[in-house]
């Protein structure tokens, strides 16, 4: 009768096991196929020749081996804890859109692109900020609010003590640049704002506002001084 239990239970964890692993991957070609959808809707609205895949892979892996899968194979890659940050369409966009940007950016130049990529490599800084910019003109080509990139770095992106020696820009700089793009490029967008009083909007509110004051004085003044985002 014991061995019968026991039979019984092995049993019992072996297709509870099976219809787990099912389920996990119903639920991950769901998202790939979400993936994908967003990611040739941008390829396509914005005219973008060069082939670009895009992976979602619920491993962890470390970011700089995302970057290189970016620059070197073109692929985009949505990893899991990128993704379940992700509340809706344009923050979807908003990640996908500055991944095909750097992917996009490395077809540019000599050998195939190859030295591009070292260049993206070698200034990394630079190229952050040309990725944001240019993701926010890809998003409203395509018909995606913009407000999404802020509210997803927002929510995914750390601040560091400082960037001196940091690889990356501070966050509350890159988030800075891209609200002062977006309000003079797009004035429509902060205007008309359904994420308003979103919490993720509203903490980028709070903590950009010295920032913010410096860019209102800066357009009430007319100013052409170039600011130092803290």
């Amino acid at each position: 009768m014991k061995i019968i239990n026991v039979l019984f239970l092995l049993l019992l964890i072996f297709f509870n096991c099976a219809f787990t692993n099912e389920q996990d991957l119903i639920k991950e070609n769901e998202i790939q196929l979400k993936v994908n959808k967003c990611g040739y809707k941008i390829l396509n609205s914005n005219k973008i020749q060069n082939r670009i895949i895009f992976v979602y892979d619920n491993d962890l892996k470390k970011t700089i081996l995302k970057n290189n899968k970016v620059l070197l194979s073109r692929e985009v890659i949505v990893f899991e804890d990128a993704y379940k940050n992700i509340e809706n369409q344009d923050e979807l966009a908003a990640f996908l859109f500055r991944q095909i940007v750097m992917a996009n950016r490395s077809y540019d130049g000599a050998a195939n692109g190859f030295l591009r990529s070292l260049q993206m490599k070698a200034a990394p800084k630079k190229f952050e900020i040309v990725a944001d910019k240019r993701a926010v003109d890809y998003m409203v080509t395509s018909g995606y609010n913009p407000i999404g990139l802020i509210t997803f770095i927002q929510k995914t992106v750390s601040q560091k003590r400082q960037d001196k020696l940091s690889t990356h820009n501070l966050v509350s700089k890159r988030l800075a640049i891209i609200y002062k793009y977006i309000y003079t490029k797009y004035p429509y967008y902060i205007k008309e704002n359904p994420y308003s009083y979103t919490d993720s909007y509203q903490n980028f509110l709070l903590t950009l506002l010295n920032n913010r004051k410096m860019l209102a004085e800066k357009i009430k003044n007319n100013s052409k001084e170039d600011l130092q985002y803290e």
